[in-house]
């Protein structure tokens, strides 16, 4: 049996530099989910190589902090007690422990321009990242920043890029409410709100980079990669600007279908960015209706123990305007 953990041990930890010429305040963020450490170890890494002086840094700010959520971190589980990841923003009066994480990690995203938020994936796929929106005034997600963001996830290191999560989010509660489905914070389009949203909502610009699989190998190596770049991209440290790459998967996500019965059933076992076939059979409901791809596409985030009445499997398609 796993021993207690004493609350009063857990503290938050932040990192930051700065250099003696003005730049750009980044922000890096890693376990934001307890099981998702690829973050962490790329940010020691980096953080050695900063305390030895092999990698100075001489213009701006960056901030870094290790261990997002300390409780979910020291469990080695997504959450502490519930998922960090949603309905992010200052509390007043806290009720769990993601609600204090929420009242020390929101003003120091706001402190700040930029933010790299390093994530993994349950299933065994490659790396990717998600954008958010493109510039708009609208009521979901308004934003100005797109063409800086875009441009910094280029110089990622990875080739797989997603957008679509907030507006396809909204769209889901949406329908949620007018079935009768889902309860309390999953029917508020705000539930969709994690760090990089939050971060967009205070004017600064942000990505989610998707590392790999939790416990591959190769994830904190992706992780270091991306946080060496995006320093050298915003002139933090120096280093040679890196080039973007020249090839890309583009994906928007489309649509969110949630689970209503806890007979729902998928057809197989999905893993995110699965493809998909016109008329593929995705999956059966409780009352035999069979659920198959409107269009040629990917499954993305399939959950197979989601709650009815929350989010089941998410669709994408190809987005070949990404750039524009």
């Amino acid at each position: 049996m796993n021993e207690p953990i004493d609350l009063q041990k857990l503290k938050f930890k932040s990192v930051t530099y700065r250099g003696l010429r003005p730049g750009p305040k980044l922000i890096v963020t890693g376990a934001v989910h307890g099981n998702e450490t690829c973050g962490t170890q790329g940010i020691t890494k980096v953080l050695g190589e900063i305390e030895s002086g092999k990698l100075p840094i001489l213009a701006g700010e960056v901030t870094f902090v290790p261990i997002t959520n300390p409780l979910a971190y020291a469990k080695r589980e997504r959450a502490g007690d519930r998922n960090l990841n949603r309905n992010l923003g200052p509390v007043e009066k806290p009720q769990d422990f993601e609600d204090h994480v929420a009242n020390w990690i929101c003003p120091l995203l706001a402190r700040h321009e930029v933010l790299l938020d390093l994530h993994s994936t349950r299933g065994d796929t490659q790396a990717f990242a998600m954008l958010g929106p493109k510039n708009n005034a609208g009521p979901i997600e308004p934003f100005k920043h797109s063409r800086q963001e875009r441009t910094m996830a280029r110089i990622l290191g990875v080739s797989r890029f997603v957008e679509g999560w907030l507006g396809t989010y909204a769209k889901g509660v949406e329908r949620r409410v007018k079935a009768g489905l889902g309860s309390g914070l999953n029917t508020d389009p705000k539930y969709g709100v994690g760090t990089t949203e939050y971060m967009r909502s205070q004017g600064g610009y942000a990505i989610t980079l998707e590392c790999g699989q939790h416990d591959s190998p190769s994830s904190p190596k992706v992780a270091y990669k991306a946080i060496r770049n995006v320093l050298a991209h915003l002139t933090i440290t120096g280093e040679d600007i890196p080039q973007a790459g020249g090839k890309w998967e583009a994906l928007r996500i489309h649509d969110v279908i949630d689970r209503a019965h806890d007979d729902d059933r998928f057809a197989r076992t999905w893993s995110s960015f699965d493809t998909l076939k016109k008329g593929d059979l995705i999956g059966t409901r409780a009352d035999g209706t069979e659920l198959r791809a409107e269009s040629d596409g990917w499954i993305v985030f399939p959950d197979v123990g989601a709650k009815p009445g929350h989010e089941w499997f998410y669709f994408a398609k190809a987005n070949p305007e990404i750039w524009d």
